[in-house]
């Protein structure tokens, strides 16, 4: 027995690695459909868009950039995808100095790509990115176009139907920060304390405790919380408007259904390793031999 347990536990971590590699990618591949539960600031933040009335404008900020955009890019497609759907008029920026622009034009791009019969300049629009932080943040809500005098093509705002009675945030219905980082906690602490635009905000996981405080207090009126929030917000999507379940299922297209399924299971993996590596350990342990706690 206590050679058997030698030889597990000298295992070429190689593996192990394999093992976890095969965890991530096969859910990917072929996706198990976990049971996805719907909480409440998820479903705060659907009601939000779901409250505004057709033709309205929507302010969406891309406040990330590549490095987060695994969990970012999911809730901003179907944020855009709802948005477009429900006839709301979506205006999109950019804040975040590291690639922002970047995520802001792909996903624009891919999902009104979805939408033949919207038009850009009338139904949709992106603006691309501002630096600065705070500083645009504030003169937006004063004079907008002098913030953003140009689209992300470099082509002047100024005779666009979608932006022709734009002074302020006054004329959005609601703002939307798909965000990593600060920017996120500008919009609540500024744009909303005092220009009062409502926000839904969809930070990372690890940035998502802390905007709970927010959402409790009525400052945010919905909440998107990582990979997770993302999945639950694509569920109740396929269920309102069922025409986007193709768009979800097709093979290869990643989405945050499928990275929960890969995440789950690979924390089950990691569960599974740090188990049974302390029994080896007890094992070995029992046996007089020398051994390392997982």
């Amino acid at each position: 027995m206590a050679g058997i347990v030698e030889k597990l536990a000298a295992i070429d971590p190689r593996i192990v690695y394999l093992v976890m590699g095969l965890a991530v990618l096969i859910p990917i591949i072929f996706p198990i459909g976990l049971r996805v539960t719907i909480t409440p600031p998820t479903q705060a933040a659907f009601d939000a868009i779901e409250k505004v009335p057709e033709g309205e404008r929507v302010l969406v900020s891309f406040d990330y950039g590549p490095s987060t955009a695994a969990e970012n890019d999911p809730m901003a497609a179907a944020i855009l995808r709802h948005c477009l759907a429900r006839n709301l008029r979506v205006v999109s920026i950019a804040l975040f100095p590291v690639g922002g622009d970047a995520v802001a034009r792909d996903q624009m791009l891919k999902v009104t790509s979805e939408f033949p019969d919207k038009k850009e300049t009338v139904d949709y629009i992106n603006l691309g990115f501002k630096d600065g932080g705070q500083a645009p943040m504030a003169r937006m809500g004063t004079n907008f176009k002098e913030v953003f005098p140009l689209d992300a093509s470099g082509r002047s705002i100024k005779d666009y139907p979608i932006l022709q009675d734009v002074k302020t945030y006054q004329e959005f219905a609601l703002g939307v920060t798909l965000s990593t980082g600060i920017i996120g906690e500008y919009w609540l602490n500024l744009v909303y304390a005092q220009f009062h635009l409502p926000i839904v905000i969809g930070p990372t996981a690890v940035s998502a405790p802390k905007f709970y405080a927010y959402l409790n207090a009525g400052q945010a009126v919905g909440l998107i919380g990582g990979l997770k929030g993302a999945s639950e917000y694509e569920k109740l999507l396929i269920e309102k408007y069922p025409q986007f379940e193709a768009a979800y299922s097709q093979a290869g297209v990643l989405t945050a259904t499928k990275g929960m399924d890969a995440q789950n299971i690979a924390h089950l993996a990691i569960v599974a390793f740090i188990v049974i590596g302390n029994v080896f350990y007890i094992l070995m342990k029992r046996s007089g031999r020398p051994g390392r706690a997982a």
